[in-house]
């Protein structure tokens, strides 16, 4: 009887928003698709934007970043964007997709970060930018609000690293040895 209430108590006073992510290694994420705003488009010195879906990200090795709209979320992997970018890893069978969470933003940060995406877009055109401005990823995929994941699948969409937060170096080293190895043999 004494276990019982407490696993009451617990499920009581559990707040919900503490949730881990859905997302499991070897499994395929749950499919989002991105129709308000969506994939940036950098062509003929014009942006424009397409609706994306998650499907998209099959037949290629992904580093998905998925972040807020804040500074701060920004700040948290520019580590391992970087890392990424001194690998130099194929884009035949390599891309960066990052996933922009518009609708968790701070007030009026919303102009700065369309700013932030055609900037990155235009120095870094091979990569994928993606602007949620209602936050779908982040709901259908369970990830935390404020902050900033990491998510890598291999090319057949399946999940194999993700870490919700900051990553140390070593997770940022983790990672690039296994998008090395994800790799074809001879790809590098």
């Amino acid at each position: 009887m004494p276990s019982r209430l407490l696993l009451l108590i617990v499920v009581l006073f559990t707040p919900f928003g503490l949730q881990a992510h859905n997302l499991h290694i070897g499994a395929t994420p749950p499919k989002v698709g991105v129709a308000d705003k969506g994939e940036l488009l950098y062509q003929n010195n014009e942006f424009s934007y397409k609706s994306w879906n998650s499907a998209q990200l099959k037949g290629k090795i992904h580093l998905l970043q998925h972040m807020a709209a804040r500074t701060s979320a920004g700040e948290m992997n520019a580590a391992m964007i970087e890392a990424v970018k001194k690998a130099n890893l194929p884009q035949k069978y390599y891309q960066t997709t990052t996933v922009v969470n518009a609708d968790d933003a701070l007030f009026s940060s919303g102009a700065y970060f369309r700013n932030w995406l055609e900037n990155n877009k235009k120095m870094t055109p091979a990569a994928q930018f993606v602007l949620d401005t209602h936050g779908d990823m982040r709901q259908i995929w369970g990830l935390k609000a404020k902050s900033s994941a990491i998510v890598v699948l291999d090319a057949r969409e399946r999940v194999r690293y993700v870490k919700e937060g900051a990553l140390t170096l070593q997770d940022v080293q983790q990672v690039i040895d296994l998008l090395h190895r994800l790799l074809p043999r001879g790809a590098m």
